[in-house]
């Protein structure tokens, strides 16, 4: 029996969108006269992305409750209330053989209704720490893919299945790429690279630590290719601006990723759950400076899945500024160590994990066991 139509619903950042269109992307690969329908968050960022990868999606008028005190707090129920109206209607107009739900505002009455309306339902968590919206539906839906082991006390055992998080493969697939890798940067292999990801949006404190050892990485001749995000490119590219040295990249976004990964020798990124995923597979050593502004700290839980395996180095943020740096160059010395981490989290590493995904769809939809 193949998948005929499949509602998949989440967002609210591309750590939710990214495996949600990769899912789709994959469902379609084996069944290419499969239905689509996704469901976000009105004003969230998969109501453009999900179009521009060539999918449909309607949004239901939800969000989360803010820590501050604030008057959509007070709203919130009725929200709520309204997002569950709505997505029972649409659930019943579009008759789904599947529900996915991957995160974000948006997952919570999706799937509530989807399991009320008894239709085949399944989670993908990214995270090493679910948030609540995933453990209040646990108990409800068919099957939940995880990333990482361990969750059995937030889910039922019987209903995890460790899949690993979708991730970009023409990103992670770094074959015989370090030589274009030299000429797309004007790097060479013969000195020591540390890469620097924040994300799209760039990350205060990775900013301002590689700021302040600038003078010290240059004197080091060691090569940067330093991603700092759009927000902070114009101040952080007026600061260097007479320091002119070319072994430093300032950039507001990394277009060739792959790249960047085939080139450096260390990387410094921020944890959250799909860039850790497709780290495990790119295989370099480490270290991990998680956001503090994220909900459930989900982003130190994700680091110390690793760190806890002698696969990553963790450095928080708080003591990022003063110690990021060194930390470094200490690695960058230590050659014992990179292996060390280089064979860790290889080990972690689960490149066929989207197929391994669509796989638990197609038993479900067959009704066969969900592993």
């Amino acid at each position: 029996m193949s998948l005929k139509k499949i509602i998949i619903s989440g967002g609210g950042t591309g750590g939710h969108i990214f495996p949600a269109i990769a899912i789709a992307d994959e469902i379609k690969k084996r069944f290419p006269s499969a239905e689509f329908l996704f469901i976000g968050a009105q004003g969230k960022m998969e109501m453009d992305k999900v179009p521009a990868a060539g999918y449909k999606i309607v949004g239901l008028k939800i969000a989360g409750f803010q820590r501050k005190f604030t008057l959509a707090n007070f709203l919130l129920p009725f929200k709520i209330l309204g997002s569950l109206i709505n997505a029972r209607k649409i659930i019943k107009d579009f008759k789904p053989d599947l529900v996915i739900g991957v995160g974000g505002y948006a997952s919570g009455p999706t799937l509530k209704m989807a399991t009320w309306l008894k239709i085949p339902t399944m989670i993908q968590e990214q995270n090493s720490f679910p948030g609540k919206t995933n453990k209040l539906l646990a108990t409800k839906v068919s099957a939940i893919c995880t990333a990482y082991e361990g969750l059995e006390k937030f889910f039922p055992k019987e209903k995890i299945v460790l899949t690993g998080n979708p991730v970009r493969q023409e990103m992670v697939n770094l074959q015989n790429k370090e030589v274009e890798a030299e000429k797309y940067f004007g790097f060479t292999s013969k000195k020591p690279t540390i890469l620097v990801i924040g994300g799209s949006l760039g990350a205060r404190t990775l900013n301002n630590a590689i700021l302040e050892g600038y003078d010290f990485l240059a004197s080091k001749e060691i090569q940067v290719i330093w991603q700092c995000g759009k927000f902070y490119f114009d101040d952080l590219n007026d600061k260097l601006r007479d320091k002119g040295n070319e072994k430093i990249q300032l950039l507001k976004f990394i277009d060739r990723m792959d790249l960047a990964y085939a080139m450096a020798d260390v990387i410094i990124s921020r944890a959250g759950a799909i860039s850790v995923s497709e780290l495990c597979i790119v295989g370099k050593p480490i270290i991990l400076v998680p956001s503090p502004n994220v909900a459930e700290d989900h982003q130190t839980k994700n680091a110390l899945a690793l760190v806890d395996k002698n696969a990553a180095i963790l450095v928080t943020d708080k003591e990022a500024p003063q110690v990021l740096i060194s930390k470094t160059i200490e690695l960058l010395d230590d050659k014992g160590k990179q292996a060390l981490l280089k064979m860790e989290i290889q080990k972690l590493g689960k490149p066929d994990a989207t197929a391994h995904i669509v796989n638990v769809a197609e038993n479900l939809m067959e009704n066969e066991s969900i592993s």
